[in-house]
């Protein structure tokens, strides 16, 4: 037999687990990147290009851009010798080449800055950056490691600030 305080136990602690649900399946929510571009090829951009979202949250980036293939594509020592621009224990991640129409997905489940870009058009300033929960508020300095390749002009020129992000996102 179940006692009164039990009971008011048990309806406590469902209580708390269902008042917590919401926050739970927010860091499950999908968050769309687009990749797109002018049907000339003569401009191309990630949209949005800054984003904020809390750790364990999915990003999905889609070419909707009819005229080029695009990848989404972290900066990463290990992926084509680029300074890492993504937090220390985070996976890095390179979609490949993303005919028009295909999608490629990553979980972030790392707090920190994560800077990324397309291998094709990085020369053009296609980079977005993804804010995962709340780091201090730095941007990654134009270094790289000997034998390392260093961002173009043109990316850096493009990444959109932290502050901006974290304003933008409330």
């Amino acid at each position: 037999m179940i006692t009164r305080r039990q009971a008011l136990q048990v309806g406590g602690a469902s209580f708390a687990l269902l008042s917590i649900q919401p926050t739970l399946l927010a860091a499950t929510d999908v968050i769309d990147i687009t990749m797109a571009g002018r049907p000339d090829g003569s401009h191309v951009w990630f949209d949005p290009i800054g984003v904020h979202i809390q750790p364990g949250q999915t990003v999905r980036w889609t070419n909707k851009d009819a005229a080029n293939a695009h990848t989404a594509t972290a900066y990463h020592p290990d992926i084509l010798d680029r300074p890492r621009r993504i937090p220390n224990g985070a996976r890095p991640w390179d979609s490949g080449y993303l005919m028009p129409g295909e999608s490629f997905e990553m979980r972030l489940t790392v707090t920190g800055v994560y800077d990324y870009y397309c291998q094709p058009h990085e020369h053009a300033g296609m980079v977005g950056r993804i804010v995962v929960g709340r780091p201090p508020d730095r941007d990654y300095p134009n270094t790289a490691r000997s034998g390392l390749i260093a961002l173009p002009d043109a990316a850096l020129a493009n990444f959109p600030t932290i502050a901006d992000i974290l304003a933008s996102s409330k």
